[in-house]
């Protein structure tokens, strides 16, 4: 990877930048955006983030967003948790604004990414990496290739039907406002013993267990590795999620898979910087 680059993780409610050399973060910023303002006003709060590690030095910016992306053209199709942005030229204008070169992508790919360049991933070449977060996100590396489909539509698991309502509700942070609870504090109550957010976390592992059996039968990955806020919870669903699991039609490639939680900080933002070539 080039010296001095920036990679960008944008999320449904904050953005995060990092001044990215040697593969290592040099500085880091994190800001809330306003996910529901206009477009110009997301535009303003990511280049913001940006500002603030930007210097002389950079030679190319990365930016992960939420949503569907014409790599080619950088342009940012359909941002679920944005709704002001539809359409929007982001390298065009990030281009025109540091005159360096642009790279755009999905933010889960960003995260696959840095797993296959700085973490798990550099011994698997099959795995995916599943964000759980606000939402459902996952990026897949097979034979050591991104696989990202047509506009990096592959792999959006979340989106698959599933009981009244979509995956992604049933297997992000969304679960957790069915019972008016936001995750931390659900986290909290769980680690303290509380038999109610115990309870819940076990019946959000029994969902996530079919969206890595729709993922196990789709993909056959070796590695399965999860980030995302809801993924620091893992040991309060681990055992509901293997329960689940047991059913599993082929027991060969059940056995064979390793589950891993992410243990490198902002792997996103290193994914993102990863993008410039």
């Amino acid at each position: 990877m080039a010296s001095h680059l920036i990679g960008v993780d944008l999320g449904g409610t904050n953005v995060r930048a990092g001044l990215v050399s040697g593969g290592k973060i040099q500085k880091l910023t994190a800001q809330t955006i306003r996910a529901k303002g206009s477009e110009q006003d997301v535009f303003a709060d990511l280049c913001a983030a940006i500002d603030t590690v930007f210097d002389k030095k950079v030679k190319g910016i990365g930016v992960g967003v939420p949503s569907l992306v014409d790599r080619k053209s950088g342009t940012v199709l359909s941002t679920v948790n944005i709704p002001s942005w539809r359409k929007i030229p982001l390298k065009k204008r990030l281009e025109k604004k540091y005159r360096v070169p642009i790279s755009i992508d999905n933010d889960a790919n960003c995260f696959a990414l840095g797993e296959r360049h700085f973490g798990y991933g550099k011994s698997c070449d099959n795995f995916v990496g599943l964000i759980l977060g606000t939402g459902l996100g996952s990026g897949i590396v097979a034979n050591g290739e991104l696989i990202s489909g047509v506009d990096c539509g592959g792999g959006e698991f979340g989106m698959i039907p599933y009981r009244d309502s979509i995956l992604e509700h049933y297997a992000s942070g969304q679960f957790f406002t069915k019972f008016n609870w936001e995750g931390a504090t659900l986290a909290a109550e769980a680690a303290a013993g509380n038999a109610k957010a115990l309870e819940i976390f076990d019946e959000y592992g029994k969902h996530l267990a079919f969206a890595l059996t729709v993922i196990l039968y789709s993909l056959a990955p070796k590695m399965i590795i999860f980030g995302g806020s809801v993924s620091q919870s893992f040991r309060f669903f681990e055992k509901s999620l293997l329960a689940n699991l047991e059913d599993f039609g082929y027991p060969t490639i059940l056995h064979q898979l390793k589950l891993k939680t992410s243990k490198l900080k902002d792997v996103a933002v290193l994914g993102a910087a990863s993008l410039v070539k």
